[in-house]
Protein backbone atom coordinates (compact mmCIF):
# COMPACT_ATOMS: atom_id res chain seq x y z
CA UNK A 1 0.00 0.00 0.00
CA UNK A 2 1.30 3.95 -0.95
CA UNK A 3 0.60 6.61 1.43
CA UNK A 4 -0.46 9.81 -0.93
CA UNK A 5 0.05 13.19 0.26
CA UNK A 6 -3.52 15.31 -0.82
CA UNK A 7 -3.70 18.98 -0.29
CA UNK A 8 -6.81 20.92 0.38
CA UNK A 9 -6.32 24.26 -0.05
CA UNK A 10 -9.01 27.48 -0.05
CA UNK A 11 -6.43 29.57 -1.57
CA UNK A 12 -3.06 29.96 -3.94
CA UNK A 13 -0.50 30.53 -0.96
CA UNK A 14 -1.71 28.00 1.00
CA UNK A 15 -1.86 25.27 -2.06
CA UNK A 16 1.84 26.66 -2.96
CA UNK A 17 3.18 26.07 -0.44
CA UNK A 18 2.04 22.93 0.82
CA UNK A 19 2.91 21.48 -2.54
CA UNK A 20 6.58 23.06 -2.26
CA UNK A 21 6.84 21.11 1.24
CA UNK A 22 5.65 17.72 -0.65
CA UNK A 23 8.35 18.50 -3.17
CA UNK A 24 10.94 17.62 -0.54
CA UNK A 25 9.38 14.49 0.72
CA UNK A 26 7.51 12.70 -2.06
CA UNK A 27 6.99 12.29 -5.02
CA UNK A 28 3.27 11.74 -6.28
CA UNK A 29 0.26 14.38 -5.10
CA UNK A 30 -3.21 13.89 -4.87
CA UNK A 31 -4.53 17.64 -5.79
CA UNK A 32 -8.47 18.70 -4.76
CA UNK A 33 -10.19 21.00 -6.66
CA UNK A 34 -13.34 22.34 -5.44
CA UNK A 35 -16.17 24.45 -6.93
CA UNK A 36 -18.33 25.77 -3.99
CA UNK A 37 -21.15 23.82 -5.82
CA UNK A 38 -20.71 19.82 -5.31
CA UNK A 39 -19.34 20.96 -1.85
CA UNK A 40 -19.76 23.96 0.20
CA UNK A 41 -16.01 24.70 -0.25
CA UNK A 42 -14.31 26.44 -3.21
CA UNK A 43 -10.67 25.73 -3.58
CA UNK A 44 -7.77 28.27 -5.31
CA UNK A 45 -8.16 28.55 -9.48
CA UNK A 46 -7.89 25.57 -11.21
CA UNK A 47 -6.09 27.22 -14.01
CA UNK A 48 -3.09 27.64 -11.28
CA UNK A 49 -2.46 23.69 -12.34
CA UNK A 50 -1.19 25.17 -16.01
CA UNK A 51 1.38 27.46 -14.66
CA UNK A 52 2.57 24.79 -12.01
CA UNK A 53 6.01 24.08 -12.47
CA UNK A 54 7.12 21.07 -10.56
CA UNK A 55 8.65 17.63 -9.76
CA UNK A 56 6.17 15.52 -8.43
CA UNK A 57 3.17 13.68 -10.45
CA UNK A 58 0.06 14.68 -10.19
CA UNK A 59 -3.62 13.36 -9.44
CA UNK A 60 -6.14 15.47 -9.19
CA UNK A 61 -9.47 14.74 -7.17
CA UNK A 62 -12.66 16.83 -9.22
CA UNK A 63 -14.88 17.22 -6.15
CA UNK A 64 -16.88 19.48 -8.69
CA UNK A 65 -20.12 19.26 -10.04
CA UNK A 66 -19.02 19.69 -13.93
CA UNK A 67 -15.84 18.00 -13.99
CA UNK A 68 -15.78 18.04 -18.07
CA UNK A 69 -16.15 21.70 -17.56
CA UNK A 70 -13.35 22.06 -15.60
CA UNK A 71 -11.03 19.50 -17.40
CA UNK A 72 -11.10 21.90 -20.64
CA UNK A 73 -9.48 24.43 -18.77
CA UNK A 74 -6.98 21.95 -17.28
CA UNK A 75 -3.77 21.15 -18.96
CA UNK A 76 -0.38 20.35 -17.28
CA UNK A 77 2.43 17.60 -18.46
CA UNK A 78 2.84 16.72 -14.81
CA UNK A 79 -0.94 15.53 -15.08
CA UNK A 80 -1.24 11.68 -14.54
CA UNK A 81 -4.60 10.79 -13.11
CA UNK A 82 -7.98 12.75 -13.11
CA UNK A 83 -10.52 11.28 -10.95
CA UNK A 84 -13.58 12.53 -10.98
CA UNK A 85 -17.05 11.63 -8.93
CA UNK A 86 -20.12 9.27 -9.34
CA UNK A 87 -22.15 11.50 -8.40
CA UNK A 88 -21.36 14.87 -10.58
CA UNK A 89 -23.09 16.25 -13.50
CA UNK A 90 -21.57 14.22 -16.67
CA UNK A 91 -21.71 11.68 -19.10
CA UNK A 92 -19.52 9.43 -17.52
CA UNK A 93 -18.35 7.08 -20.04
CA UNK A 94 -17.70 10.13 -22.43
CA UNK A 95 -15.99 12.28 -19.87
CA UNK A 96 -13.94 8.87 -18.93
CA UNK A 97 -12.81 8.89 -22.91
CA UNK A 98 -12.02 11.78 -23.35
CA UNK A 99 -9.73 11.79 -19.98
CA UNK A 100 -8.26 8.80 -21.73
CA UNK A 101 -7.79 10.37 -24.82
CA UNK A 102 -5.52 12.67 -23.29
CA UNK A 103 -3.03 10.06 -21.85
CA UNK A 104 -4.66 10.69 -18.65
CA UNK A 105 -5.65 7.65 -16.07
CA UNK A 106 -8.66 8.04 -14.35
CA UNK A 107 -10.07 7.48 -11.34
CA UNK A 108 -13.98 7.06 -10.08
CA UNK A 109 -14.59 8.60 -6.69
CA UNK A 110 -17.36 7.50 -4.63
CA UNK A 111 -18.73 9.44 -1.83
CA UNK A 112 -19.83 7.29 1.25
CA UNK A 113 -23.87 6.88 0.61
CA UNK A 114 -23.40 5.59 -2.63
CA UNK A 115 -24.08 1.96 -3.50
CA UNK A 116 -21.74 -0.54 -5.58
CA UNK A 117 -24.80 -1.44 -7.36
CA UNK A 118 -24.90 2.40 -8.75
CA UNK A 119 -21.35 2.59 -10.15
CA UNK A 120 -20.47 -1.29 -10.98
CA UNK A 121 -21.04 -0.77 -14.62
CA UNK A 122 -18.13 1.47 -14.68
CA UNK A 123 -15.88 -0.48 -12.88
CA UNK A 124 -14.22 -1.79 -16.14
CA UNK A 125 -13.29 1.64 -18.01
CA UNK A 126 -11.71 3.33 -14.89
CA UNK A 127 -8.17 2.76 -13.22
CA UNK A 128 -9.09 3.31 -9.82
CA UNK A 129 -11.73 3.34 -7.84
CA UNK A 130 -11.75 6.26 -4.52
CA UNK A 131 -13.67 5.37 -1.71
CA UNK A 132 -14.38 8.33 0.18
CA UNK A 133 -14.67 7.26 3.72
CA UNK A 134 -15.78 11.30 5.01
CA UNK A 135 -18.55 13.07 3.39
CA UNK A 136 -16.73 14.96 0.96
CA UNK A 137 -15.93 19.19 1.69
CA UNK A 138 -13.09 19.67 3.79
CA UNK A 139 -10.03 18.86 6.46
CA UNK A 140 -11.08 16.90 9.23
CA UNK A 141 -14.60 15.95 8.41
CA UNK A 142 -15.55 12.48 10.76
CA UNK A 143 -14.75 9.44 9.90
CA UNK A 144 -17.47 6.68 8.53
CA UNK A 145 -16.21 3.21 9.70
CA UNK A 146 -19.57 2.06 7.19
CA UNK A 147 -17.96 2.64 4.27
CA UNK A 148 -15.03 -0.04 5.32
CA UNK A 149 -18.02 -3.08 4.78
CA UNK A 150 -18.32 -1.65 1.18
CA UNK A 151 -14.56 -1.29 0.29
CA UNK A 152 -14.67 -4.55 1.27
CA UNK A 153 -17.34 -5.64 -0.90
CA UNK A 154 -15.35 -3.82 -3.95
CA UNK A 155 -12.43 -6.03 -3.27
CA UNK A 156 -14.26 -9.53 -3.28
CA UNK A 157 -16.41 -7.77 -6.32
CA UNK A 158 -13.10 -6.34 -8.63
CA UNK A 159 -10.14 -8.27 -7.01
CA UNK A 160 -8.13 -6.85 -9.89
CA UNK A 161 -8.95 -3.10 -9.33
CA UNK A 162 -7.07 -0.40 -7.40
CA UNK A 163 -8.66 0.60 -4.27
CA UNK A 164 -7.54 3.82 -2.70
CA UNK A 165 -9.20 5.56 0.43
CA UNK A 166 -9.49 8.99 1.14
CA UNK A 167 -10.62 10.82 4.15
CA UNK A 168 -10.04 10.58 7.53
CA UNK A 169 -7.18 8.26 7.44
CA UNK A 170 -5.22 8.19 10.36
CA UNK A 171 -2.05 6.38 12.17
CA UNK A 172 -5.33 4.68 14.15
CA UNK A 173 -7.29 3.23 10.88
CA UNK A 174 -4.35 2.67 8.85
CA UNK A 175 -4.58 -1.08 9.92
CA UNK A 176 -7.70 -1.84 8.34
CA UNK A 177 -6.67 -0.32 5.34
CA UNK A 178 -3.96 -3.44 5.28
CA UNK A 179 -6.61 -5.66 5.84
CA UNK A 180 -8.75 -5.10 3.21
CA UNK A 181 -6.01 -4.80 0.28
CA UNK A 182 -6.46 -0.94 -0.66
CA UNK A 183 -3.40 -0.08 -2.81
CA UNK A 184 -3.16 3.52 -1.82
CA UNK A 185 -4.48 6.19 0.91
CA UNK A 186 -4.30 9.64 0.62
CA UNK A 187 -3.39 11.78 3.64
CA UNK A 188 -4.39 15.32 4.24
CA UNK A 189 -5.27 16.50 7.75
CA UNK A 190 -3.11 14.33 9.48
CA UNK A 191 -0.03 15.10 7.21
CA UNK A 192 -0.66 18.54 7.21
CA UNK A 193 -2.22 20.28 9.84
CA UNK A 194 0.17 19.36 12.57
CA UNK A 195 2.89 22.09 11.13
CA UNK A 196 5.65 18.97 10.33
CA UNK A 197 4.34 17.42 7.09
CA UNK A 198 7.11 15.22 5.88
CA UNK A 199 7.50 14.13 9.65
CA UNK A 200 4.06 13.38 9.66
CA UNK A 201 4.53 11.59 6.30
CA UNK A 202 7.57 9.27 7.69
CA UNK A 203 5.28 8.35 10.81
CA UNK A 204 2.38 6.85 8.18
CA UNK A 205 5.32 5.28 5.97
CA UNK A 206 7.14 3.57 9.55
CA UNK A 207 3.40 2.39 10.50
CA UNK A 208 2.81 1.34 7.64
CA UNK A 209 5.63 -0.90 7.12
CA UNK A 210 5.13 -2.59 10.84
CA UNK A 211 1.94 -3.42 9.60
CA UNK A 212 3.03 -4.60 6.35
CA UNK A 213 5.34 -6.71 8.01
CA UNK A 214 3.34 -8.24 10.73
CA UNK A 215 0.71 -8.97 7.57
CA UNK A 216 3.45 -10.63 5.66
CA UNK A 217 5.34 -13.14 8.12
Amino acid sequence: MKIVPAILAEDSRTFLSRLRQVESFAGYVQIDLMDGVFVPTRSFSPEEINTLNTSLSLELHLMVKDPAGLMSRIKNPRLKKVVFHFESDVRHLDFINQMKKRGLDVGLAINPDTKIKEFKKLVDYVDTLLFLTVDPCCYGNPFRAEVLKKIAEARRLFPDAIIAVDGGVSLENLKSFVELGVDYVCVGSKIFLDGTPEKSYRVFLKKLGELEAIYES
